[in-house]
C-alpha cells in the first residue's frame, strides 16, 4: 500500500506525537487521583522514567503506546513502508522498555504496564474495572509485575 502523504506531510504528523500527557495516561492519572492515590509524573531519577510513581507503595507505572513499544497487538500494527526501520526502531524500544523495568525491580521497585490497547480499541477494560486493578497492584504489595493488556476473548 502507498502512503497517501507526502514525506513531509508525515514528518510532521509523526513529529506531533507525545511522549508524555497521552489520552491513556492522563485517564489512568485522573483516576487513579480520584482514588486518592498520589503520585510522582515522569520521574527521570528512575530507569525508563515511569509515567506514574507511588514511593509510598514502592510502585512504578508506565502506559505504553502500543504501536511504539511494538506490543504486537491490533493496535501495533507494523507499517508496510521502511519495514527493516520500523522493525528496528521499535524492537530497540522494546528491548530498553524490558531493561528498564527488570532495573526497577532489581531496585526494588514493583512495575505495572498499562498497554494502550486496555484502554482504548475493541477490547479494552471498562474504565472502573481498569482502575480497580492498577489500585489493587499499587496497594498490594504480593506482585512484582503486572501486565494489563486488552480482555482476551473466551472460546
Amino acid at each position: 500500500m502507498v502512503d497517501v502523504l507526502t514525506p513531509a506531510q508525515r514528518h510532521h504528523n509523526m513529529g506531533r506525537i507525545k511522549g508524555k500527557d497521552t489520552k491513556p495516561e492522563m485517564l489512568i492519572r485522573r483516576g487513579l487521583h480520584a482514588r486518592g492515590l498520589r503520585f510522582r509524573l515522569h520521574d527521570r531519577s528512575l530507569p525508563g522514567s515511569p509515567d506514574l510513581v507511588f514511593p509510598k507503595y514502592r510502585a512504578a507505572v508506565f502506559v505504553h503506546g502500543c504501536f511504539w513499544h511494538f506490543h504486537g497487538c491490533a493496535l501495533s500494527k507494523l507499517p508496510t513502508t521502511r519495514q527493516d526501520f520500523w522493525q528496528t526502531k521499535l524492537t530497540t524500544n522494546a528491548q530498553r522498555d524490558r531493561k528498564a523495568i527488570e532495573a526497577l525491580g532489581i531496585d526494588g521497585w514493583r512495575v505495572l504496564v498499562i498497554w494502550e490497547c486496555a484502554v482504548r480499541g475493541p477490547q479494552r477494560w471498562s474504565i472502573n474495572a481498569l482502575l480497580d486493578q492498577a489500585t489493587s497492584f499499587i496497594q498490594v504489595p504480593s506482585l512484582r509485575l503486572l501486565e494489563i493488556a486488552a480482555k482476551q476473548d473466551n472460546p
